[in-house]
């Protein structure tokens, strides 16, 4: 079995030009019936006319000489006409053209008005017998049998001719259908065209090119705006990737160089033990810190992808603030900040996750509070969702830079950038962990008050007990 063809446009012409022989074969069909039921009304038509004919010229004569004369004169002209009348004995008493018939029609048996067909020497013949009344010398009527045989060979060959006609019709009439529609199916799957085109000419350097979806068909519009979104996010996807690439090199830079420097400097000669050691120790303080910016990446990395394992339990904010003071306490008295804690919520979420988020927040906040001043964490419960703020006295953040300050290793300004010695993952894996957990995170920074605050989802309230 051949198989079908894969190309779309071949299939779609092949399809048309099928449909398209199939209904002009119903119409053939449809149309050679109705024309060969016309022609069958009139033979029959001409039979009927050609019975009352005779009848009228034996009603007007008597059984005499002069009848075969009369009737010799009406059917002049009649060429494929053949008759015979025969008396209640059987006897042919007129005839013309009896080789027309055959020895079926010519039996005294045959069916009375009744249209029968024949077929004798090539032709095609359609006849009829019935009784008809003549006059005899006394003016008394008398039974005749009438059989008129007309030869409608011309007719069967014109509808030959014409079906012969039809079917050569039909099959060019196809060829064209098939052209029409292969042309049609082409021009229509343009759109499909350049999409390849375009999708085989993408490249990391060429994400740029869209389809005009102004010129597409609406049968495969879904299709381009699709097509144009993936790339728009295949583009915004590249561009990330590259600024990470070239961020994550510039920060492993600087801690690969010391360890460099400080090895090379330590080998330079000979030193003493506790030399050697200070060296380790600073080195492993690098070491550190590439290991945390490894993990913090390969943690985004899992939430961006969702295989990061969700716990979903109820946690309280404000017992996780709390459990966070004692552990920046020392920060704090460092810095002459105090933390102030108010309000309180309970949100559904993974407490691990929370705890890091506000763990991230909070470090942030103290890094770049002004001395003296203090941290606020304000928890309050909203509609549906419960919002953390987290609220410090420091440098105000320029407005251009809020937009970007959760991408990875941003840093607002140079001057926050000197104040912590964060890689610049901190916000960006908070906020990771806000998105998994279908929340939001919000930014402002005015008059040296900066202001972060997360909303989370809610715990849902327990049914009313039915009374």
């Amino acid at each position: 079995m051949r198989p079908w063809p894969r190309s779309l446009t071949t299939r779609l012409a092949l399809l048309f030009a099928l449909l398209t022989a199939i209904l002009l074969v119903v119409v053939v069909l449809v149309q050679s019936h109705a024309v060969e039921e016309h022609l069958r009304e009139l033979d029959d038509q001409e039979l009927t006319g050609k019975v009352t004919l005779i009848k009228n010229l034996l009603h007007r004569a008597e059984l005499s000489a002069t009848l075969p004369r009369r009737l010799d004169d009406a059917f002049i002209g009649h060429d494929k006409l053949g008759v015979v009348l025969r008396n209640a004995e059987g006897g042919v008493i007129y005839g013309i053209r009896l080789e027309n018939f055959d020895e079926p029609q010519l039996d005294d048996g045959a069916a009375l008005d009744v249209t029968t067909r024949w077929e004798k020497g090539g032709k095609q013949y359609i006849g009829l017998q019935t009784t008809v009344e003549a006059l005899d010398f006394w003016s008394r009527p008398t039974p005749l049998r009438a059989l008129i045989g007309l030869d409608i060979s011309h007719q069967v060959r014109f509808l030959e001719q014409v079906r012969k006609r039809l079917w050569i019709d039909i099959f060019f009439a196809a060829i064209i259908a098939a052209l029409f529609a292969l042309f049609a199916a082409h021009s229509g799957l343009a759109p499909l065209r350049r999409m390849t085109a375009t999708a085989r000419g993408l490249s990391a350097e060429h994400l740029g090119e869209r389809l005009a979806e102004r010129d597409a068909p609406t049968e495969v519009l879904d299709l381009v705006i699709a097509f144009n979104g993936m790339l728009e996010r295949l583009d915004a996807s590249f561009r990330r990737l590259s600024d990470f690439s070239a961020d994550i090199a510039h920060e492993l830079r600087t801690p690969v160089s010391n360890l460099m420097t400080q090895t090379e400097v330590a080998l330079s000669h000979a030193r003493s033990p506790d030399e050697y050691r200070e060296v380790l120790v600073s080195n492993l303080e690098e070491y550190e810190r590439i290991a945390r910016m490894v993990s913090d990446m390969l943690f985004i990395a899992q939430a961006e992808d969702g295989r990061l394992p969700k716990v979903t339990e109820t946690v309280n904010l404000a017992d996780q603030a709390r459990a966070l003071f004692d552990f920046y306490e020392a920060l704090a008295d460092e810095k002459g900040v105090k933390i102030v804690l108010a309000g309180e919520a309970n949100v559904t979420a993974d407490r691990v996750m929370v705890r890091r988020a506000l763990s991230n927040l909070l470090s942030n906040a103290l890094r770049h509070s002004l001395a003296g001043s203090s941290v606020e964490i304000l928890i309050a419960s909203e509609a549906s969702s419960a919002t953390l703020a987290v609220k410090n006295h420091g440098d105000t953040i320029p407005s251009d830079q809020l937009s970007q300050i959760f991408e990875r290793f941003h840093r607002a300004s140079p001057e926050r950038h000197r104040h912590g010695e964060g890689a610049g993952l901190g916000l960006a894996i908070t906020l990771s962990i806000v998105e998994m957990h279908g929340g939001r995170i919000e930014v402002t920074s005015d008059a040296g008050v900066t202001i972060f605050t997360l909303h989370l989802p809610l715990v849902p309230a327990a049914p009313p007990a039915n009374s």
